[in-house]
């Protein structure tokens, strides 16, 4: 069969014969790829035109709910993913990995845009910063899309997550994307893309896919599009250096080759957990996608008082893993991707013999079942071992990208320090310690090398997501040789694809534009209580001032017996006096909150459902006894839950006192009725 690649909301298949792909078990025939007679740049200005202006319509709630939606589809045709995954080369835990892992990245930006992201089209950048001294001129800062297109360049090893985790924080922000995947593996991210399409549950222009090379694709970039690349640090240069990328300033995050490391501390001898769990982490990686994932550990830094020990080990260890024909269900690891990619694999292992031995694995005579070494692109374990890593190169500067390690020897916690960062920047390093003051150093010493650190013990192990796992809610990217970007990362990764824009002007100017009330705006105020109107009804701005109310000693004493609260300064007017802050007994900043809630609650039945929180509280003057307080309540953001009868709204709240000095300042957030 020929691949298609889908171009201005329709499949075309290519004339030329294309690239051939084979299958990474057998080397029979999958399909042919080519991308030639594609117009790049008209697939470039659909995007922008019609994908991009239908994405920015809805919101962000309502493009989380497409996440979702898209997410339970493909749940529904996981079978036919598995089946196109075997001959990649996966077992079926690698495809769970790739699949369900890409998948329920698209269920979890779904739920943080939901959660974390206005049901609306601005997203607002922090607090507003007040410039003047009166309050008349501020600064806020915003979010919004971009409005050109993201070119998504993907690995051959993950066809699926690979795709997924760059799509979700896309499509949340946006911003349409053209995929085009790595051209080994494009059959399983096409069939994707085929049933992503077939929903009907993105709007037309969203996604694009090319299958093939990218033609002339980067010759019609311009300053509103985004690059998001996976795969050799040699492409990525090469691609960073494009003209147009560079005169057009062109965003473009990469993610590239990784020597990550795993340290085993020195409390961790052979007999303890966490000795124990670093061999099963250390074989894991080396195996699982056999050793073909960004994050794998390729550096093994060991003390060497029991290197020897954690050699024997780990050589025992490999020695129970079965390769072979991924669909056997007795074995553990399958093959890599491609008879060229086994062929680099043994390329490099040569470059690393220069400085390392191999202690296990044979290079041309292994086990295999039910599988022919001839036909596919079978290969062992292989463990190597440093004994000089301070002063040898090649094995913090060559990647086997493939099941090979290399174990290196420290003395001392400085040594392993400087061995994990002579890979010159990872995605992924790993800790394994039960000693917390080991922990300490050595995270504090290797994280500004690396983009992710996981620290492993007896007590976290059992729900370790493990070392090589990037997950949807933390960033994915490394510093220096990792390529220097930022994935994912939960809503960072969404603002990837948005320009941030800082605001300057009055508080009611740029409220208006920011969607939200800021402190010096103008209020309404009318007869009608705030809480009386349904959430339809309520306008940013609204606002009721209450009367006030004078604080007494029994109110103090009172609130400490009902609370149990009797802190001296509440208390006893000599010990508060010794207190640098106060002048006498002061009242409990939890009372203030509690009677400014009974000075601006409306108490009748009405639109107001639940008050579920506060944010931001702050006291910032002490209150006596005399004091008299008001408080000033201000709608300040509205956000409408799709498919619910109510929405949030944010109240900004002013507690001040006789002088007009503010006392306290925070927000509530309640629940309010919709009419309906």
């Amino acid at each position: 069969m020929k691949l298609q690649s889908f171009a201005k909301n329709r499949w075309q298949q290519s004339a030329a014969d294309g690239v051939q792909l084979v299958s990474a078990i057998d080397g029979g025939e999958i399909a042919t790829s080519s991308s030639e007679g594609l117009d790049f740049g008209a697939m470039a200005h659909y995007a922008r035109t019609t994908g991009g202006a239908n994405l920015r319509k809805y919101t962000f709630h309502q493009r989380a709910n497409m996440l979702k939606a898209l997410a339970k589809y493909l749940m529904e045709h996981k079978k036919e993913f598995y089946a196109l995954s075997a001959r990649t080369g996966a077992t079926r835990t690698d495809s769970w990995i790739d699949i369900d892992g890409g998948i329920s990245t698209l269920f979890v930006f779904s739920s943080k845009g939901r959660r974390e992201m206005p049901n609306d089209h601005v997203y607002v950048d922090g607090p507003p910063e007040f410039l003047s001294k009166k309050g008349s001129f501020v600064g806020q800062h915003i979010f919004l899309p971009l409005e050109g297109v993201a070119i998504h360049i993907n690995a051959f090893n993950f066809p699926c997550w690979g795709m997924l985790e760059k799509l979700a924080p896309c499509l949340l922000a946006g911003m349409p994307a053209i995929v085009k995947p790595a051209t080994s593996t494009s059959y399983l991210t096409e069939a994707m893309v085929r049933r992503i399409i077939e929903s009907g549950i993105l709007p037309d222009g969203a996604v694009q896919l090319i299958c093939g090379s990218v033609g002339d694709l980067f010759d019609h970039l311009n300053c509103q599009d985004v690059i998001a690349f996976t795969g050799s640090k040699t492409t990525a240069e090469l691609l960073q250096q494009h003209q147009t990328v560079i005169a057009q300033s062109v965003r473009f995050t990469a993610e590239t080759d990784s020597l990550n490391a795993s340290i085993l501390g020195p409390d961790a001898q052979p007999g303890t957990a966490e000795f124990d769990l670093y061999i099963q982490e250390v074989v894991r990686e080396m195996t699982v996608k056999a050793g073909q994932k960004c994050t794998a550990i390729r550096r093994i830094i060991a003390p060497a008082e029991f290197s020897g020990e954690l050699v024997s080990a780990l050589a025992r260890a490999l020695g129970k893993v079965r390769v072979g024909n991924p669909a056997n269900k007795e074995v553990q690891m399958g093959p890599l991707a491609s008879q060229g990619q086994r062929d680099e694999v043994r390329e490099r292992i040569a470059e690393l013999s220069g400085d390392a031995d191999i202690i296990y694995g044979d290079l041309e005579n292994f086990e295999l079942i039910d599988a022919d070494a001839r036909k596919g692109a079978f290969f062992a374990p292989v463990l190597l071992h440093c004994q000089k890593p301070l002063t040898s190169r090649s094995v913090h500067s060559v990647e086997a990208f493939g099941p090979v390690s290399t174990v290196m020897p420290y003395d001392t916690l400085d040594e392993a320090i400087t061995l994990a960062r002579m890979g010159e920047g990872s995605l992924a390093g790993s800790i394994f310690t039960g000693d917390d003051e080991i922990a300490q150093t050595l995270a504090l010493g290797i994280a500004p090398y690396h983009g992710r650190l996981v620290i492993i013990n007896r007590d976290s192990a059992g729900e370790s997501t493990g070392h090589g796992s990037p997950l949807p809610h933390l960033v994915h990217g490394g510093p220096g040789r990792a390529g220097g970007g930022e994935e994912m990362g939960g809503i960072r990764g969404v603002l990837h694809y948005m320009q941030r824009t800082a605001l300057q002007g009055s508080p009611t100017t740029l409220g208006k534009i920011a969607r939200r009330w800021i402190r010096g705006g103008k209020e309404h105020v009318d007869e009608a209580h705030p809480f009386t109107k349904y959430f339809e009804e309520l306008e940013i701005g609204d606002t009721h001032h209450t009367a006030s109310r004078k604080i007494t000693v029994e109110d103090i004493e009172n609130f400490a017996e009902l609370s149990g609260d009797k802190f001296y300064a509440h208390m006893d007017d000599e010990l508060a006096a010794k207190n640098p802050f106060f002048e006498a007994r002061v009242a409990h900043g939890y009372f203030i909150v509690s009677m400014a809630a009974g000075l601006f609650v409306q108490p009748d039945f009405g639109p107001v459902l639940a008050n579920y929180g506060l944010d931001d509280l702050r006291f910032a003057q002490p209150v006596y006894m005399g004091d008299e307080l008001k408080v000033r309540l201000t709608c300040k953001q509205k956000t409408m839950r799709e498919g619910e009868d109510y929405g949030e709204v944010r109240w900004d709240t002013e507690v001040s006192n006789q002088d007009g000095e503010i006392v306290a300042a925070y927000d509530v957030l309640t629940m309010v009725a919709t009419r309906s």
